[in-house]
């Protein structure tokens, strides 16, 4: 053997080799003739031996399904296009019965418009196209699980970006199958422009192979314009040999009333329900952004507290209805008054807060909050009532006063409370000795907590004289503070330190029974009908625990309810709550005398005198202190006298420090006086002294 053909020996080892390893083979037909030679890696596939069969044209069609006959006698009969090539996928028979699918690619050879040869290979592709198969019911499987489930599913071709869309899909938007272009450009037209960066960004993370999947939700514009919330999920199935995304497969679910439950909750978490202004968080994480923005541009920015005056009275006297039709309308009237750049918050009951940002001078501020309280002092017409408030504002100012926002809103209420004080409808600014005043209250209340455990109050007690008789059997109890290391602390600076903490209760009770345990000595010693006033704050009026102490300690003292008078402000007259109408009934059953303290400086009104059960009105010292006959302060008092006769009241002037004061009230029908004219405010023993100097009757002219 030559060495010629020991190559071709093994060259056609070779061959067989390969057909058998890639399971293909080749094969030639001579139309004309009908002979047909094929290669062995043919009568591998179609499972059959050389030596059993010898393969011509016509036999031949043994091994093809009726489908694939007509594909290829179609391309033998395709005289107008003579096609030399065919590439096409065909079903065969084996020789064993066993249908296999095969690739065909071959080259065919025309003359005078017909084929005479035609030359192909074919290769077994069973299993690829088995595994496609699996694939395709398995992708289709999903799909349907999917849409059974609500999902729309969409299909994408990466490389082409085409796209399909499930019918379930398409209805979620509300188009029909053909109404959506599915070139990926088109589909994205839908996405709401501010969603749009975003999912493409979650998107990019995903092709970039950052995330094991894609997931994000945004908006999509259906057919009839509205737009629905979805998550898109999503996840790469196939790739090019360099990573780059081929086919994507992932599905839409509608979100829309998730949404909208997460927005309601956020809006409620973050909203006032009342007003819709923002609430203390929002207005918490706006003014935190206004700060920064002033840091960045050098600028000024005004944190404004404001409370109403005589909200309570509105809501009490009209209910909360026409209460809640005020705060709505004060809410509108505040943002009308400042600027779209502004932020307008309610802090809860009349309370709003307004941060004017971006400011570069105090005059702008000012310029304001004039504009403020002349339009929540205008009047509010609410149905058929009309109603009249005004505001108090405490003002402070970023950077001079505080940089944070916690210093900000401490500072304007310091501010504030300076304002009401000052007699409201009107602003204060923040100011260095207000933080001072803070300091000095804080302080104070440390020290008052230790103060009744400590003994340092005391009492005095100041004469109320029978104006036509001069006799003296009533005294107002009156509380004093001597303070260790501050000396004597002036009750109007720790009252309504005391008020405001609480500690007044306490000191109330405290109070109370000091008094009484003094008018049982004094109805034993000095007159048998002797009286003392103590004063009772509304904070401790109001409170739920103590009020019965106080009939109980005179029954306990063996007193009867005429050796006290309870002393109370017009303020307390405007709570429409029950609890207060009840005690003081509570009060006139057990025989305790009630005085309405200061009147003619609060809200003064006759339905009240009318409603509850009042024995004394004092005209407060403002009245009297400049009282001569020319001044109308003189027929203030007689009007107010005339009044509380008319009523059964008797009235008790405070303040009278000379005897034309004295004789004019006296003329003029007063009750009974107090003042420096007769004497300041004395302790027990001073007093007793005061009382031995006139008399034990102590009935007396002067």
């Amino acid at each position: 053997m030559n060495e010629v053909q020991t190559a071709r020996q093994r060259l056609d080892r070779l061959l067989e080799a390969t057909q058998e390893i890639g399971r293909i083979g080749g094969w030639d037909i001579d139309i004309v003739s009908g002979d047909v030679f094929w290669t062995s890696g043919v009568y591998h596939l179609l499972e059959i031996a050389p030596q059993e069969y010898t393969p011509t044209r016509q036999s031949t069609r043994q091994f093809f399904t009726p489908e694939t006959l007509t594909v290829i006698e179609a391309s033998f009969q395709d005289v107008i296009n003579q096609p030399e090539t065919h590439d096409y996928e065909i079903e065969m028979i084996t020789a064993k019965g066993r249908h296999i699918w095969v690739h065909s690619l071959g080259h065919t050879t025309w003359e005078a418009g017909r084929p005479i040869r035609r030359t192909a290979t074919v290769q077994d592709i069973t299993e690829r196209r088995q595994a496609r198969q699996a694939l395709r019911e398995a992708e289709n499987r999903w799909k349907l699980a999917l849409e059974s489930a609500g999902d729309g599913v969409w299909d994408w071709n990466v490389a082409t970006g085409e796209q399909f869309f499930s019918p379930r899909l398409l209805e979620m938007y509300g188009f029909h199958e053909g109404e959506i272009d599915t070139n990926s450009d088109a589909v994205d037209a839908l996405v709401h422009p501010d969603d749009l960066d975003l999912m493409r960004q979650d998107l990019q993370a995903h092709f970039d192979q950052r995330t094991p999947s894609y997931q994000n939700e945004h908006r999509v514009q259906c057919k009839d314009g509205s737009w629905k919330w979805v998550l898109s999920r999503g996840m790469v199935i196939s790739r090019d040999a360099d990573g780059k995304p081929l086919r994507m497969i992932g599905t839409h679910t509608d979100i829309s009333a998730r949404k909208k439950s997460e927005e309601l909750i956020w809006q409620q978490a973050h909203f006032d329900v009342l007003t819709g202004l923002p609430n203390r968080r929002m207005l918490r994480a706006r003014l935190e952004q206004d700060i920064e923005k002033c840091k960045r541009n050098n600028q000024q920015l005004a944190c404004l507290f404001i409370d109403l005056d005589h909200f309570k009275e509105v809501n009490d006297t009209l209910g909360h209805d026409v209460g809640d039709k005020l705060l709505v309308d004060v809410a509108r009237r505040i943002k009308d008054s400042v600027r779209a750049c502004d932020t307008v918050a309610r802090m809860g009951g009349d309370e709003f807060i307004v941060v004017l940002s971006e400011l570069n001078a105090t005059s702008d501020t000012e310029r304001i909050l004039q504009k403020l309280l002349d339009v929540l002092s205008s009047v509010f017409q609410l149905g058929l009532e009309k109603v009249f408030v005004s505001a108090s504002i405490g003002v402070t100012i970023y950077p001079f006063d505080a940089d944070n926002v916690e210093d900000l809103f401490k500072n304007a209420d310091q501010a504030l409370y300076v304002a009401k004080g000052g007699g409201r409808n009107r602003f204060s600014f923040f100011t260095p000795a207000l933080q001072e005043a803070v300091q000095r209250r804080l302080r104070l209340t440390s020290d008052m907590h230790a103060a009744v455990a400590l003994q340092q109050f005391y009492l005095v007690f100041q004469p109320i004289v029978d104006l036509a008789s001069g006799a003296v059997r009533k005294a107002e109890a009156l509380i004093r503070w001597q303070h260790p290391q501050r000396g004597l602390i002036n009750p109007a600076d720790f009252i309504a330190v005391a008020e405001a903490n609480g500690l007044i209760i306490d000191i109330g009770e405290w109070v109370l029974q000091r008094a009484l345990e003094q008018v049982q000595k004094w109805r034993a010693t000095l007159d048998a009908n002797f009286q003392i006033s103590v004063n009772k704050s509304p904070v401790q009026f109001q409170s739920a625990t103590g009020h019965r102490s106080w009939l109980e300690r005179l029954q306990a003292m063996d007193l009867p309810g005429e050796a006290l008078v309870v002393e109370i402000t017009e303020g307390l007259l405007l709570d429409s709550n029950a609890n207060v109408a009840s005690k003081l009934l509570d009060l006139s059953a057990a025989g305790i005398k009630v005085s309405l303290d200061d009147f003619g400086t609060g809200y003064s009104s006759l339905a009240y005198l009318q409603k509850f059960d009042i024995d004394f009105l004092k005209i407060d010292q403002s009245f009297v202190r400049h009282l001569s006959s020319s001044r109308t302060d003189l027929a203030l008092c007689k009007a107010i006298i005339a009044m509380s006769h008319e009523l059964g009241l008797q009235v008790i002037a405070e303040g009278i420090e000379t005897p034309a004061q004295r004789d004019l009230l006296l003329a003029a029908g007063c009750d009974y006086g107090q003042g420096y004219l007769f004497s300041r405010p004395l302790a027990a023993d001073q007093f007793e002294a005061f009382w031995q100097q006139r008399g034990v009757s102590c009935d007396f002219q002067i």
